[in-house]
């Protein structure tokens, strides 16, 4: 199985939380955004091995008992495994949510919330539970499914006014949506949350985008300033073609006979070749200056012609 960024940035997030504080916070965000939260049910699905074994080793130790959660794997499509992780005792539910202060409710209000220097790991159990941050290869997005407004609210005013960045709200289906799209913004919040290799892949793969733009862009220009090129050529040959069948170029004046000869023998030089080409060499809009008045005899004639 192919291993998505998202799941490499939620490994990295689990691998830098180091200690029992850290960790409490981040379960307390888990558990925020579980499936079920209640004293009659706890369940936590994730298809994310790190992040299960992570859920279930702190609830565990939280709870004093190293039964406390139930694993159940299911497979699903792609090679995929779902975990769910369950509290099966009332009294492990119970101290779980005593624990943190928590009931069915769901709210991240000010007063729940810990201590400010912890709102890193608090975000970072979010989006262990509910959030996912596409390939930065295609395309640059990071989302939290919410199961209601009141918590998009919450989440959205906690990363507004902590870390100044400033997600957007969108609806699908029957959950909400918190969302970011801005790459700068989610480099920071995963530097935030602690996936810095994450982060550093994310820039690193925004600036060779970058570059492959520019490069695109510097190539389009280039081919439409050759097609330019190549059509105003057509349609001096054409007025050479025609001014040499009608009058003859040797009626023309000698530089102009020059750079008739030149621009016929030479199709995709473009005027600052053209110019270099004679004897003595001219400049870009001297060489233009020049066919500009072969063009002017050669409308002459078709306006000859025509009457």
């Amino acid at each position: 199985m192919e291993i998505s960024f998202s799941y490499k940035v939620k490994e990295e997030i689990i691998s830098k939380i180091n200690s029992k504080p850290k960790a409490d916070v981040c379960l307390m965000g888990m558990l925020t955004f579980c499936n079920s939260l209640s004293d009659k049910e706890i369940v936590f699905l994730t298809e994310n091995k790190s992040v299960a074994d992570f859920f279930q080793l702190n609830v565990n130790r939280i709870c004093e008992n190293e039964n406390a959660v139930t694993v159940t794997r299911m497979a699903k499509k792609k090679d995929v495994t779902l975990y769910n992780l369950s509290v099966g005792s009332e009294d492990d539910r119970l101290n779980l949510l005593e624990y943190f202060r928590m009931d069915s409710s769901r709210r991240l209000l000010p007063e729940d919330l810990p201590k400010g220097k912890f709102y890193p790991q608090l975000i970072s159990g979010i989006f262990l539970a509910c959030g996912s941050v596409n390939n930065p290869e295609k395309k640059y997005h990071m989302e939290f499914v919410m199961p209601s407004v009141d918590l998009c609210n919450d989440v959205g005013a906690l990363i507004i006014d902590n870390f100044q960045i400033v997600p957007k709200h969108t609806e699908r289906k029957n959950s909400q949506i918190v969302y970011i799209k801005e790459s700068e913004n989610i480099i920071d919040l995963l530097t935030i949350m602690g996936a810095v290799n994450s982060s550093f892949e994310l820039i690193n793969m925004k600036i060779l985008k970058d570059m492959r733009n520019k490069i695109n862009r510097a190539v389009n220009c280039d081919n439409a300033n050759i097609e330019k090129s190549l059509k105003a050529a057509e349609r001096q040959i054409e007025d050479i073609e025609l001014i040499d069948e009608t009058i003859g170029l040797s009626r023309l004046p000698d530089n102009l006979q020059e750079i008739a000869n030149v621009r016929y023998n030479n199709p995709d030089y473009n005027l600052k070749e053209l110019g270099q080409a004679l004897n003595p060499p001219i400049s870009r809009s001297g060489a233009n200056h020049r066919l500009m008045k072969i063009a002017e005899i050669a409308e002459e004639i078709r306006s000859e012609i025509k009457t």
